[in-house]
């Protein structure tokens, strides 16, 4: 490969799913290919840029070093593609919608739930932008966005949505064999966790065992993650115990897929902050921003109490 040419779009597609689901079978299921073909994509990737994007473990799909630089990288322009082509389709109709959020909120809350807007609106079609960057709305012409954010950031006419707890959650497998039953329990564990302890410091289990009182033990081990998705994704793969936000791990908790060990014990990062959904001023006239406006706001308000 010319050092000028660039990989096709479709590689990059299948590695930017893969690094987000850390699943070449998630990937997969996404893109509507097989695993295999999602493991031939990113081969053949890491062939044409002569480094290795992931470690492939038995029941692990890490990203390398290289692989999270690159990943980054690579999803922002696959996000700026995305935005330009909706802000394209929106100019020739009406029925398009763009909604910006967060990695986290979209994999784990908004993506399970879309299909129930779309069965309710089928003539709206949604392009969904799921960066962490705090994007302008007027200009990366964003319809709709869901912040996580202090009530004067999100502004006066935003919706609240709900706040969010967080407490460690794991597979069924790991509680059983770590024999989860205290926090001093998790010395026998390995723990993931997100690697933004300057912004998200609720997120970190330095300030979880704090909170509960209980000094910090010394774990088995410690991964961490440039992403709070991955966090989850690794937990449900049983590589350790994570810190989940709820109710955006509700659904894992009810379908049996993570638990909680350690019940209603969690901490909170105050009730300053919480998920706004917010209408861009040039869209909010719009019936289709405001279908989905009503629509989130009911969603969220529909979430059921999860049990402990």
């Amino acid at each position: 490969m010319a050092t000028r040419d660039l990989p096709s779009l479709d590689l990059l597609k299948g590695f930017e799913s893969a690094a987000r689901h850390l699943s070449f079978t998630r990937a997969g299921a996404e893109l509507f290919l097989t695993q295999s073909a999602i493991s031939r994509q990113v081969q053949a990737l890491e062939e044409q840029l002569g480094v290795r994007l992931f470690q492939r473990k038995t029941r692990a799909l890490l990203l390398t070093d290289e692989g999270q630089r690159y990943f980054k990288a690579v999803r922002e322009a696959l996000d700026d593609l995305r935005a330009a082509t909706a802000a394209v389709r929106t100019g020739k109709s009406g029925a398009t919608l763009t909604v910006a959020t967060t990695v986290t909120f979209a994999s784990l809350w908004l993506v399970p739930r879309l299909a129930q807007f779309q069965a309710a609106h089928p003539g709206i079609q949604v392009h969904l932008v799921a960066d962490n960057r705090i994007q302008d709305l007027e200009r990366d012409r964003i319809d709709v966005a869901v912040r996580y954010c202090p009530p004067a950031m999100a502004g006066s006419g935003a919706v609240r949505l709900f706040g969010v707890r967080v407490l460690p959650v794991t597979s069924p497998e790991v509680a059983r064999a770590a024999r989860l039953e205290r926090p001093e329990d998790l010395a026998r564990c390995v723990l993931l966790e997100y690697d933004d302890a300057e912004r998200t410091p609720w997120m970190t289990w330095r300030v979880w065992f704090e909170t509960m009182r209980v000094p910090m033990p010394a774990p088995k081990g410690m991964v961490r993650f440039s992403q709070p998705d991955q966090v989850v994704h690794a937990a449900i793969a049983g590589q350790g115990v994570a810190l989940g936000s709820v109710p955006l791990a509700d659904e894992l908790l009810r379908s049996g897929r993570l638990v909680a060990p350690f019940g209603r014990r969690h901490t909170a990062p105050g009730q300053s902050r919480a998920y706004y959904a917010i209408a861009a001023s040039q869209s909010a006239d719009r019936p289709a921003a405001r279908a989905f406006m009503d629509w989130l706001r009911g969603a969220a308000a529909a979430e059921p109490p999860r049990k402990a």
